[in-house]
């Protein structure tokens, strides 16, 4: 099956809104072994958008819209679907509940309504989040569209728990795929491990990197779904091979949620003390549903004085080698360990940019420090060469905390990395 993703709105043209809703939908359909041939943004115009879609409709099996099914004037894509498809819109009974249900109490205008219009024998995929549904309409030729609300808030569980499984039904054969997730390894680096791996046909082996982190995914195609998790079996597993300790989990969401895990399952806790990171390892952890079971405090010491007041670190040694040492990570863990009486405990300092850089101390350095009663652990991340922005370096922190946690308590090195 081969498919186009539509995206629709004006202020994506404008850039004043990311269009992050094209890589989710591209990333599933992926997963689904279908074939992403092209991408497309079009502003709130009907003419425009007819002209995309039937373009697109020439050209592909199935097109996927992102947007326009508000309430709004310039939400247009049902009416032009529906123009397209030759579909008429109709009122769907159980979406116009929804609907109320979802106002309550509260007013639904007559515009807010005509997000229950769906096109006329449409497969329709419910809003479990906002206000529009989704819904897949076939064509004539047996070609299909799919509209999808807009705010990745709304698209993600649509897409995720109606829309994936829909398409899979569709499929010839089966598709199973996994993803490798790794830290501490670069996209270069993982490639040549993966050499010779990333040339076979299926199980199609790709890798993809974010600032922080590198992933693998594994994709077989297969007769039926048996089939096909024996085609992908053995691959995933020589992934994990190759790139070893790396490797911190398949098919998990993220790297926060295996430490809270691990926690969890060894009934331990944590704490943390954070500087230039200014409190977002604590917030990747209580992102993590069941953290507070495992987590059970997070200081932000950006002041000298903090460090001193909150975590015991001694005004001399600030003085002697500044808030940015290995140091002063050290007592930052093991304060923040010791006072709130936690199994771990983490200490981050270090100069995040885009000022504050001196030659001794360039934009980048950062220092992390794990503690626990069997002792303290330090991990120095150096900046690169190019100065990377303030943000990069915090994520990129906050990151390498976590793998240390990750990997002691699975038993591996703690300061053992790649790069």
């Amino acid at each position: 099956m081969q498919a186009e993703i539509i995206a629709v709105g004006t202020e994506l043209l404008l850039g004043h809104t990311i269009n992050s809703d094209a890589a989710h939908v591209a990333r599933a359909l992926a997963e689904l072994g279908i074939d992403v041939f092209g991408s497309c943004v079009v502003g709130d115009n009907a003419g425009r958008l007819e002209k995309a879609l039937r373009d697109g409709l020439r050209e592909n099996d199935l097109l996927v819209t992102t947007g326009g099914l508000g309430p709004t004037d310039d939400d247009l894509t049902r009416e032009t679907v529906a123009r397209v498809t030759g579909a008429p819109l109709e009122e769907h009974a159980e979406s116009l509940a929804r609907l109320r249900e979802y106002f309550g109490s509260r007013p639904m205008g007559v515009n807010q309504r005509k997000q229950a219009l769906l096109p006329r024998g449409c497969t329709v995929f419910a809003n479990t989040v906002g206000t529009a549904p989704g819904c897949a309409v076939e064509t004539p030729e047996g070609k299909l569209v799919i509209m999808l609300p807009g705010p990745p808030s709304e698209l993600l569980p649509m897409l995720h728990d109606s829309v994936m499984p829909f398409l899979a039904q569709r499929q010839e054969g089966a598709i199973r795929s996994h993803m490798v997730r790794t830290f501490g390894i670069g996209e270069g680096d993982g490639a040549l491990l993966l050499d010779g791996l990333t040339a076979q046909a299926n199980p199609t082996v790709a890798t993809y990197a974010t600032d922080t982190e590198m992933f693998v995914r594994v994709t077989a195609k297969g007769g039926n779904a048996h089939e096909a998790a024996e085609l992908a079996a053995p691959v995933v597993e020589e992934v994990r091979r190759r790139l070893g300790e790396c490797v911190y989990g398949v098919d998990v969401p993220h790297l926060q949620a295996v430490v809270v895990d691990e926690l969890t399952r060894r009934g331990q806790t944590l704490a943390t003390a954070e500087s230039c990171t200014g409190g977002l390892l604590a917030s990747l952890i209580t992102d993590v549903p069941g953290a507070s079971a495992v987590f059970h405090a997070g200081v932000v010491t950006y002041a000298n004085e903090a460090k001193t007041r909150l975590l015991g670190v001694p005004p001399e040694l600030l003085a002697r080698v500044g808030a940015v040492s290995p140091e002063v990570a050290r007592h930052m863990a093991e304060g923040v360990r010791q006072r709130h009486g936690s199994d771990w405990g983490i200490g981050i300092t270090g100069i995040a940019g885009p000022g504050g850089g001196t030659a001794e101390k360039p934009v980048g350095l950062v220092y992390i420090a794990l503690s626990s009663a069997d002792g303290t652990w330090l991990r120095v991340m150096r900046p690169t060469g190019r100065v990377m922005p303030r943000a990069w370096t915090r994520r990129r922190a906050a990151g390498h905390a976590l793998d240390m946690l990750r990997r002691a308590l699975q038993g591996l090195s703690v300061t053992a990395l790649r790069r």
